[in-house]
């Protein structure tokens, strides 16, 4: 084994936040984006998140269900955990959706060094999306055709949790499967990859509207994962499904509620 790669790719990584593919500041004429971004503050993120505190991905789709999204939000079950516990279920995640979506590369290099794999991450194939991530985000990888690449490894997806990413969810791959389950970092993904980034993909854009698992997902939409997998909430209809959600919540998620809010919206 390389002993020397894992330090490579850290310090590519941190390369690519120094020297980043400028990403475009204009809009040319001809091209048109009919789904706006919205920034929503800390503060409602905040607020946003603790009315899920409680909930399930079957809480969440019956809510969506009561008000009217029925099969909307929810991601292809090919898009499943990596890993469970089944004791403290801390592989349960709920967060902000940030977005970034990585496309196929139709750019080749004669061969690739360590000078061209260390260029293809500063450039091409970077990590810009760790600049916006804050306390509470769910990452969103749109990589669904990338074939083998390995858009995520754990030496990343740590480093993406030292910025307040809670969970990932891709439609891509990833590798170090081993490692991200060891450090118990909330993972969903549809498929295993061993390739590089470099000469197989190129970051497209972040927050932009992405789909997963066949489902729209926009920067700053309401992402909860478990078991059951990935279920996309609308923000503009999130507090409407919270509310409706709360009363599908088992007898432990039931006392649990009640014991820490002193709230009973169940007693009869």
């Amino acid at each position: 084994m390389n002993l020397l790669l894992p330090a490579l790719v850290l310090s590519f990584a941190a390369a690519s936040l120094s020297a980043q593919q400028p990403a475009e500041k204009t809009v040319p004429d001809k091209v048109r984006l009919f789904i706006p971004y919205k920034d929503y503050s800390a503060d409602d993120n905040t607020r946003i998140l603790e009315l899920y505190k409680y909930l399930r991905v079957a809480d969440v789709s019956d809510g969506m269900d009561v008000v009217g999204l029925q099969d909307v939000g929810l991601v292809d079950p090919e898009i499943h955990a990596l890993w469970k516990d089944t004791d403290k279920f801390t592989h349960r995640v709920v967060g902000i959706a940030v977005t970034a979506r990585y496309v196929p590369t139709n750019k080749r290099e004669p061969k690739m060094d360590d000078t061209i794999i260390g260029r293809w991450y500063s450039t091409l194939t970077t990590e810009a999306f760790t600049d916006v991530l804050t306390p509470g985000s769910m990452l969103m990888i749109d990589a669904m055709e990338d074939g083998e690449t390995r858009s995520i490894g754990s030496s990343n997806i740590r480093s993406w949790q030292k910025r307040g990413m809670v969970g990932l969810v891709t439609s891509g791959g990833l590798a170090d499967t081993d490692e991200i389950i060891y450090h118990k970092v909330p993972t969903y993904f549809r498929r295993l990859a061993r390739g590089i980034r470099p000469g197989r993909n190129e970051l497209e854009s972040v927050n932009r509207p992405v789909t997963i698992g066949g489902v729209l997902v926009r920067p700053g939409d309401v992402v909860m994962a478990d078991g059951d997998g990935v279920v996309v909430v609308p923000r503009e209809r999130a507090e409407e499904v919270a509310a409706a959600a709360l009363p599908f919540l088992d007898n432990v998620a039931r006392e649990r509620y009640i014991r820490e809010t002193g709230k009973n919206p169940w007693k009869q």
